[in-house]
């Protein structure tokens, strides 16, 4: 078992298309989820910092939804483009995105 310095998971939920809360799956949860974990492994570093699919985070309306551990950093609406802002403040210095950050306590998804 890899020693993880971060786990990133990002949502891949679907829901019926008439679903009101939206769906991950349908924004590109996978294809996020592979972009990040295509960075990661190009910089090196998917054996200590590692992406993987999470069901229903509960954050539909944030969609596309992730969630990183250990620190429990809520982001939302994140799109392809914002994956190396991630990987260079987040993952690798600790620092928080504001814009793309969510309240886990307001989150009202499944």
């Amino acid at each position: 078992m890899p020693n993880l310095k971060k786990h990133i998971f990002i949502c891949e939920n679907e829901r019926p298309e008439d679903s009101p809360k939206g769906c991950c799956a349908r924004k590109g949860g996978a294809q996020l989820k592979k972009v990040m974990k295509q960075k990661l492994a190009e910089k090196g570093i998917h054996k200590t910092y590692r992406a993987n699919s999470a069901g229903c985070l509960d954050a539909c309306e944030h969609g596309i939804a992730m969630v990183i551990y250990p620190q429990a950093i809520w982001y939302g609406h994140v799109q392809e483009s914002d994956i190396d802002e991630i990987i260079e403040k987040t993952i690798l210095k600790d620092e928080v995105i504001e814009r793309l950050l969510i309240d886990p306590s307001t989150r009202s998804g499944r």
